[in-house]
């Protein structure tokens, strides 16, 4: 059987499994969440960035998920394409993936028919790439028993027909529980990201956050599946746009016509309340479910 290594526990977050659950009980915050959340939610949004910044917010969606679907068999995680240069989606077909927590199955039906649809399987694309991985000891934690399906995402320049296929593939499969993940960080601004539109400062970190994270998010929100990769492009407000744009698809298909967001938030905002520190770089981070 097939076993994919992890590639950035001990870097993106804990790399034992004592540090890894000890850090997910940090994520796993106190915090209320939305009395109205969709039911079943079939859908998230989360962020992928080093759980020191952005995994309260992951943990909030799954747990979101874990409140109100109280059973998921199959998670399948639409990640950003940071390494990976293909036109299509690359889906990992079968086998297990690995974390401190242990292995987690993929599921090889599911994986199957979604490879059936306008991607490929390409094992390969998955080796490094961690917007997806991130994600997956949070399933173990709170879906022991779940299985996932991992998707590599373009940002762009592919037939957004995916994305629907998956929901009509999903809605046609009555006998699992299934809810799609997109995996994206916003808005990467400050001089080494190369993104500087409002230079450097307070008023600059302020608009990425206010004005160019809020535009991605709103056509998230409302689904806008045609305007989520343009916006994305035209205003570099997102890493996975196309995992978004895809996980949209996929709601709409399964009958949602609008998201509730969890939480909003920004490197820059985290080290000033965890470390009193300030920064001319920022990246934004968003939980969403649908």
């Amino acid at each position: 059987m097939k076993i994919r290594k992890p590639a950035v526990a001990g870097q993106f977050y804990g790399g034992s499994q004592a540090e890894c659950l000890a850090e997910i009980s940090e994520c796993l915050t106190d915090k209320a969440l939305m009395a109205d959340l969709p039911d079943p939610i079939v859908a998230a949004v989360v962020p992928h960035a080093g759980w020191v910044f952005s995994g309260e917010l992951a943990a909030r969606a799954f747990h979101a998920i874990r409140q109100v679907n109280e059973t998921v068999d199959t998670f399948v995680i639409f990640g950003a394409a940071h390494r990976y240069y293909g036109t299509v989606p690359a889906v990992y077909p079968d086998g297990a993936w690995q974390t401190p927590l242990g292995e987690v199955q993929i599921d090889s039906d599911l994986a199957t028919e979604i490879a059936k649809l306008d991607c490929v399987t390409d094992r390969d694309a998955h080796t490094a790439e961690h917007s997806i991985e991130v994600q997956v000891p949070f399933i173990q934690h709170l879906f022991p028993d779940a299985r996932i399906v991992p998707v590599i995402v373009p940002a762009g320049g592919f037939d957004l027909g995916f994305g629907t296929g998956v929901g009509e593939l999903i809605a046609n499969t009555p006998d699992k529980k299934i809810v799609c993940i997109a995996s994206t960080d916003l808005t990467h601004y400050g001089p080494s990201y190369g993104f500087c539109p409002e230079g450097v400062g307070e008023a600059a970190i302020k608009w990425a956050r206010d004005v160019n994270d809020v535009e991605f998010i709103d056509l998230a929100l409302s689904m806008e599946t045609d305007k989520i990769i343009l916006e994305a492009h035209d205003n570099c407000s997102a890493c996975g746009p196309g995992a978004v744009a895809v996980t949209v698809a996929a709601a709409k298909a399964l009958g949602r016509t609008g998201g509730i967001l969890l939480g909003h938030t920004t490197s820059h905002d985290i080290l000033l309340e965890k470390f009193n520190q300030s920064s001319n770089e920022s990246v934004g981070y968003a939980a969403i479910v649908f």
